[in-house]
C-alpha cells in the first residue's frame, strides 16, 4: 500500500500530540504502535475511523481515538478517516441510516420538513432516535467491516504485485 500518499494526508505526531480535545489521554499517546503504518495497523485505523464517522454523536474523533488506543492501531489514520462524515456528507449519510432502522424496524418513514435547527433537532428527536441509531450501528459496522477487509486485501495485493515485478528483474 502506498505509504507515502497515507501519510501526506495524515496529522503528525505532534499534531496529534498537542490537540487540545486529545491531551486526555496523556502518555497513552506515546505508544509507538500508534504510529505505525502496517497492513494491520492500517486496515484497523480504517475499521475505527469508518465505524465512528458513521454513527451520530459530537466529537468523534476524541471517540475514535479512544478505540484506536486499546486497539492500537494507527491513531492518526483513524481520527482522520472520521472526517468522512463531515457537514456535507452527514445529512445523506444519516438518512440512510435512518431508512435502513426503519426497515430493520418495520417502522413507517417519518415525512416531514426538514430545519437545521436545534428545535427541529428537539421536537424530532424523540420520534427518529430508535430507526437512526439501529440503522447507524448496523451501518457502522458494516462500513468497519468492509473497509478493514478491503484494506487487508489491497495491501496483500500490492505486496503480491511488489514480489512479482521484483521476480521479474532478476
Amino acid at each position: 500500500m502506498p505509504r507515502r500518499l497515507i501519510k501526506r494526508y495524515t496529522p503528525d505526531h505532534d499534531t496529534i500530540r498537542n490537540h487540545k480535545h486529545l491531551q486526555v489521554f496523556g502518555q497513552l499517546l506515546h505508544d509507538p504502535n500508534l504510529w505505525h503504518m502496517n497492513r494491520r495497523s492500517v486496515a484497523g485505523a480504517f475499521a475505527v475511523g469508518l465505524f465512528w464517522a458513521f454513527i451520530p454523536m459530537p466529537f468523534q474523533m476524541i471517540a475514535a481515538a479512544a478505540t484506536a488506543i486499546p486497539a492500537r492501531v494507527n491513531m492518526p489514520l483513524s481520527v482522520a478517516l472520521v472526517w468522512i462524515s463531515n457537514p456535507l456528507t452527514m445529512p445523506p449519510m444519516f438518512y440512510f441510516n435512518y431508512l435502513v432502522g426503519t426497515w430493520i424496524l418495520g417502522k413507517p418513514v417519518q415525512n416531514g420538513v426538514f430545519e437545521p435547527s436545534m428545535a427541529w433537532i428537539t421536537s424530532s428527536i424523540g420520534h427518529i432516535w430508535q430507526p437512526l441509531y439501529l440503522g447507524s450501528l448496523i451501518c457502522a459496522l458494516l462500513a468497519a467491516l468492509l473497509g478493514y477487509l478491503a484494506l487487508r486485501a489491497l495491501w496483500r495485493l500490492r505486496i503480491i504485485s511488489n514480489w512479482k515485478s521484483r521476480r521479474e528483474k532478476r
